[in-house]
């Protein structure tokens, strides 16, 4: 039997998600039509938009539903800059369609830098938000990678007083720690379906009372106007349904503190550097790394074994790219030997504890190739 530890890139879609958008698949009728079944369709719409408010604590007014986080967060940017922004500022470790959002908008874009644990230099940010120009400032709430969380609220005092645009981007937080929208005082907020063991391909903005969104898809007014396009009403059905389950289900989230840190122990004292470990993460979320031993090796190893956890690296054309998360905390000479660990709703303490048996051997056998290679060099 596989282990799946693979959560933070996609989670396993709930059973209580795949019966609601079987049955939306079974009455489907387009949500803008005013007969009986296109009725149906908008009352589903409309229902997921309040159970996803409610993940967040949001108005469901405040809620744009997309086709996933990453045109949200170029959502975001975009209404932020035509909101009187003329500048951005990104953490260093924001999600590559963040960063790469903010550098194709046309605004300067200035760096904000991590420490050595991954979080945001608010020094920095203070200083940065006192040059010319008001600024957007786009900090995720959790690195994808380390699950490290950010210090939002303290960010957010320095943004409103710098009369700044704070963007929050809670894809990779909400349903598994607490998300209110109220208390990180963001101007928006991002999520995703496929996070919280919804259907991929489902999104959504969230915006601040006060705060205009700006379309960047034309042609009908679906979302008030702010996202045309008929809607993917059984994904957006699904994503309701997995919201509701995400906030029902958090204080279980919270168990895998416990099981995380047993494996962590483990690898640890066979050989591996935790990154991030030393402050506040999320409690599913292990990132780790090792010097000389690439992520792509790893995952093959370990998928072998029969579990599976993605790359803190991406392998492309046969080489390996660093992570920008462990470069940016200033661990180069770890950057392409990254794995990520992350559990979900399916997860058992079972799981943890045969990855760290099957990495722990991996790892092992490495060392050994390594060694036995360096004699036959001598």
């Amino acid at each position: 039997m596989s282990v799946y530890l693979d959560y933070n890139a996609s989670g396993l879609v709930r059973p209580e998600v795949q019966e609601a958008m079987a049955k939306a698949l079974a009455d489907n009728g387009n949500p803008s039509a005013v007969h009986a079944a296109g009725r149906r369709a908008r009352a589903r719409i409309e229902t997921a938009r309040a159970q996803v408010a409610d993940l967040v604590g949001a108005d469901p007014t405040a809620v744009i539903f997309s086709s996933g986080g990453t045109e949200s967060n170029a959502q975001a940017i975009v209404s932020a800059l035509a909101g009187g922004c003329e500048r951005l500022i990104v953490g260093a470790t924001e999600h590559p369609c963040v960063a790469e959002a903010a550098m194709v908008s046309g605004a300067p874009v200035e760096v904000l830098p991590v420490d050595a644990d991954g979080v945001v230099d608010l020094a920095w940010l203070a200083e940065a938000l006192a040059r010319p120009g008001k600024a957007v400032v786009a900090i995720h709430h959790a690195n994808n990678e380390s699950g490290v969380i950010q210090p939002i609220a303290e960010a957010a005092k320095l943004v409103r007083a710098a009369g700044g645009w704070l963007h929050v981007d809670a894809i990779q937080s909400a349903g598994k720690v607490p998300v209110d929208m109220r208390a990180l005082d963001a101007d928006t907020l991002t999520l995703s379906a496929h996070k919280l063991g919804g259907p991929q391909g489902v999104g959504a903005l969230v915006l601040k009372p006060g705060r205009e969104g700006v379309r960047i898809l034309h042609g009908a007014g679906q979302e008030r106007g702010l996202r045309a396009g008929t809607e993917n009403v059984p994904g957006l059905t699904g994503f309701g349904v997995a919201a509701d389950c995400a906030a029902r289900d958090l204080d279980d989230a919270m168990a895998h503190v416990g099981w995380r840190d047993a494996a962590e122990a483990r690898v640890k004292a066979a050989g591996a550097t935790i990154i991030g470990g030393a402050v506040a993460r999320l409690p599913n979320t292990l990132f780790m790394a090792v010097e000389g031993w690439d992520s792509p090796q790893q995952l093959i190893t370990l998928d072998l074994a029969g579990v599976m956890i993605s790359a803190g690296s991406a392998c492309s054309s046969g080489k390996t790219k660093p992570s920008k998360t462990i470069s940016a905390m200033g661990l180069d000479h770890l950057a392409t030997g990254g794995v990520r660990v992350s559990g979900g709703w399916g997860t058992t303490e079972q799981d943890w504890i045969r990855f760290a048996d099957a990495w722990i051997a991996a790892y092992e056998k490495h060392v050994a190739r390594v060694s036995e290679r360096a004699r036959e060099v001598a």
